[in-house]
């Protein structure tokens, strides 16, 4: 009985420990927040991070823009999430059904998110921010991937280096 017991306790741990691995942490917000991207890509960023990067600035940064957002007189089309231990990882959602259903209009909400980065303080103290996209700015604050979604049936992750 003792051995049944202890044989119990220690497949629950396994199970507990694997459970909780980096890969099922990675993939814990797929079917949550969007379904499993099918398709990913390697953005190389113009910039570095930001020493003083940390998961207090994204979490900031997220918080305002939702502030902006609640501010505005129409609802919005989008939400932005900072997920993972250190916040480092954003899920950008379309709340609004069809408005970004392809590929090419979720990018097409990237490139108009980077003209609103372009008019942030950290891109003006920038040398060149006309340069720089929305991406260069989630790699300063220390941003390591962001999925982009329509928010019912396509996700698209970009890794950022």
């Amino acid at each position: 009985m003792k051995h049944l017991s202890f044989s119990v306790i220690l497949i629950s741990l396994i199970a507990i420990a694997v459970g909780s691995s980096p890969a099922s942490a990675q993939n814990k917000h797929e079917g949550y927040y969007y379904p499993t991207p099918s398709s990913t890509e390697t953005y190389v960023a113009r910039v570095d991070t930001l020493p003083e990067a940390s998961r207090r600035t994204r979490i900031a940064f997220v918080t305002g823009l939702t502030a902006q957002q609640a501010r505005a007189t129409y609802a919005p089309s989008y939400h932005l999430f900072a997920k993972g231990e250190n916040s480092q990882k954003f899920i950008l959602v379309s709340v609004e059904t069809g408005r970004y259903a392809t590929l090419y209009q979720l990018r097409a909400l990237l490139a108009a998110m980077t003209a609103l980065a372009r008019n942030t303080p950290i891109f003006q103290d920038h040398a060149m921010p006309e340069n720089l996209t929305f991406l260069d700015l989630c790699k300063l604050m220390g941003v390591t991937e962001l999925v982009v979604s329509d928010g019912a049936a396509l996700a698209h992750r970009i890794r950022i280096q």
